[in-house]
């Protein structure tokens, strides 16, 4: 299979995780997110997609 068809999708955590359900902040950490501003490039599957709308008030897409 060749590798360079797969798409990504960059996710950066915009807001605090404090007051946060523990649930949406394992999810959160699950996306491989810590700290406000830091990103991460994910491969865009319907389980990223999900974890994302999940969390979708905590953090930005591109």
């Amino acid at each position: 299979m060749n590798n360079n068809n797969r798409k990504t999708i960059t996710v950066t955590l915009i807001k605090s995780l404090i007051t946060t359900k523990k649930s949406h902040r394992a999810t959160v950490k699950g996306l491989g997110l810590k700290k406000i501003n830091s990103t991460s490039v994910l491969e865009d599957t319907p389980a990223i997609r999900g974890m994302i709308r999940k969390v979708q008030y905590l953090v930005k897409c591109e």
